[in-house]
C-alpha cells in the first residue's frame, strides 16, 4: 500500500515542472511508493503537455480557472488516498530522501500532524529558504533561519507551522480540523493550518534531512510585489482574529498593533504603505464576515492547556526574531 501522495499545486509552472517532477521520479530505489498528483489552476502555458508528454506516471486534475492556491491543495488532499499527503510547491527540485525523510518523520510520532522540510535557495543552496515557520506575537510569521548556513540547522524540531512549499501533512487530521482555509487563496494559509493543529493538541516538526531546493515567488514575481502584499496583509489580520481566544486577542492587542505598524512604515518604504493598509482594512471584513465568522475556531476550556503553549510560543519567537536564531 503506498503511504503518501505529493501534492503538487501549479500554476503556468511549465519552466519549473520538468525539474520538480523529474527529481521526485529520481528518489532513492528503496524510497516507499508514493504517487505524484498535479492539480493545476487553468494554466494556460505548456503545462498540461509537458507532463502528458514526458510524465505518463502523473496524475492531473486540471481546474477550469485559477482557484487560488488553496483550493488547489484541498482538491488534492481529498483526491489523495494515502495516509499521508506531501504538498510541494512548482518551483522546486527535490534532492535523494526527500520524500523517505519526511515520511520516517511523520512516523515518529501520531501527535505529529505535520512536517517541514529544509527548504534551500535556488542560487545558494547552502543557505536555508526556511527550516519552518515560526509566528510572533507582533503578528509576523517567518521562516527559521532564512538566509543562513543550512548547516547550522542540522537537528529535527518543533515548529509553530509547516511552510506548505514543502511539507508532509498526516491526511486524517484534517478530517478533525478542516482544510486549508480558502478564504486565503493563497499567503498564511500553511500558518493557519498548523496554528489550528495545535490548537487541537497536534505538533508541526522541521526535519533537517529531507531537502528541496525551491526558486520562490515564482507564481507572483518579486518577494514584494502588489498581490502578495495585498494578499498577505489580509490574512495577517484575518489569520490572528480567527485563531486567538477573545481574551488572548484582546491580550496580544497592543503587540499586534504595534507590528502591524511597523510592517506599515516598512511597505511606505516601498511605496506600498496605501496597500498594505487596504489589505489590513480587507482582513478586517474578511474576519468580520458570515463566513469569516463561521471559520473562527471556537474556544474549548479543554483546550486552554494548548492556547497557553501557543501564547508562550509566541512571546518566545519574537525572542527568537530580535536574536535572529
Amino acid at each position: 500500500m503506498k503511504k503518501v501522495t505529493v501534492v503538487i499545486p501549479n500554476y503556468n509552472g511549465s519552466r519549473f515542472l520538468q525539474d520538480c517532477l523529474q527529481s521526485l521520479q529520481e528518489q532513492e530505489p528503496d524510497t516507499p511508493e508514493f504517487d505524484i498528483l498535479v492539480v493545476d489552476n487553468g494554466s494556460h502555458d505548456n503545462s498540461l503537455e509537458l507532463i502528458g508528454e514526458g510524465f505518463p506516471r502523473v496524475k492531473v486534475m486540471a481546474l477550469p480557472e485559477n482557484t487560488g492556491f488553496c483550493h488547489a491543495v484541498n482538491v488534492g488532499i481529498q483526491a489523495a488516498e494515502t495516509p499521508y499527503v506531501i504538498l510541494l510547491n512548482n518551483d522546486t527540485r527535490v534532492e535523494p530522501g526527500f520524500v523517505s525523510g519526511l515520511i520516517h518523520a511523520i512516523e515518529r510520532n501520531p501527535k505529529i500532524f505535520s512536517v517541514s522540510a529544509s527548504m534551500r535557495m535556488w542560487d545558494a543552496p547552502e543557505l536555508l529558504d526556511g527550516a519552518g515557520d515560526r509566528y510572533c506575537v507582533l503578528g509576523w510569521a517567518y521562516s527559521r533561519g532564512k538566509g543562513r548556513p543550512a548547516d547550522k540547522y542540522p537537528q529535527p524540531r518543533e515548529v509553530f507551522s509547516a511552510c506548505g512549499g514543502a511539507a508532509v501533512y498526516r491526511r486524517e487530521v484534517f478530517e478533525k480540523i478542516g482544510l486549508f482555509d480558502e478564504a486565503h487563496f493563497a499567503y498564511l494559509e500553511d500558518l493557519d493550518i498548523g496554528w489550528r493543529a495545535r490548537i487541537y493538541g497536534y505538533h508541526n516538526y522541521y526535519e533537517p534531512s529531507a531537502r528541496v531546493i525551491h526558486f520562490g515567488s515564482a507564481s507572483t514575481g518579486s518577494r514584494y510585489n502588489e498581490k502578495k502584499t495585498s494578499l498577505a496583509s489580509a490574512n495577517s489580520v484575518y489569520v490572528a482574529g480567527k485563531n486567538m481566544a477573545a481574551l488572548q486577542l484582546l491580550l496580544n492587542l497592543p503587540f499586534l498593533i504595534t507590528g502591524f505598524f511597523i510592517k506599515f512604515l516598512f511597505f511606505c518604504g516601498k511605496g506600498m504603505g496605501k496597500l498594505y493598509l487596504k489589505g489590513l482594512v480587507e482582513g478586517g471584513r474578511k474576519l468580520l464576515s458570515p463566513e469569516g465568522r463561521g471559520r473562527k475556531v471556537r474556544f474549548r476550556f479543554s483546550r486552554l492547556g494548548n492556547y497557553l503553549a501557543i501564547q508562550w510560543q509566541l512571546y518566545l519567537n519574537l525572542i527568537r526574531f530580535l536574536k535572529k536564531s
